[in-house]
């Protein structure tokens, strides 16, 4: 079992879908589902489909990295992550410029994907400590 937090905001973390990061990941994805619901309908296959499968990609990679046994293979997956976080910026760049999204909408939401990757940075440097750590110890 590992532990997620410092001092008393330690958590026991069974599963992927205990991490913070995992959970503003989460939340961010279901904010992007609920936003192009609105687009319209040409751009199901497009645009609309980029967003929801980057959004998809993050919290997937997030978890399949959880599920690997090597501190390396996990800061493969959380580089992915990240990744898919700025593609979703450049996708709602996109909608923003084509007016499928407000300006508004575009600076809350791109603040929130800026949050997440502020997370997924943190994350990323927890397990590279963790290995370093290893390293050293063994």
């Amino acid at each position: 079992m590992e532990m997620e937090g410092t001092g008393e905001e330690q958590s026991i973390i069974r599963t992927f879908e205990d991490l913070d990061v995992w959970k503003v990941c989460r939340d961010l994805r279901t904010q992007i589902a609920t936003i192009v619901r609105t687009f319209p309908k040409e751009e199901q296959y497009r645009l609309r489909d980029q967003l929801i499968r980057a959004s998809r990609s993050v919290t997937a990679n997030l978890a399949a990295g959880y599920g690997r046994f090597h501190y390396a293979e996990n800061n493969q997956f959380a580089r992915q992550a990240r990744g898919f976080l700025y593609e979703i910026i450049d996708h709602l760049t996109v909608a923003q410029e084509e007016k499928l999204i407000s300006d508004e909408t575009f600076t809350l939401v791109c603040e929130g994907v800026l949050r997440a990757v502020l997370v997924v940075n943190g994350f990323f440097d927890i397990y590279q400590r963790q290995e370093r750590h290893h390293a050293i110890n063994v």
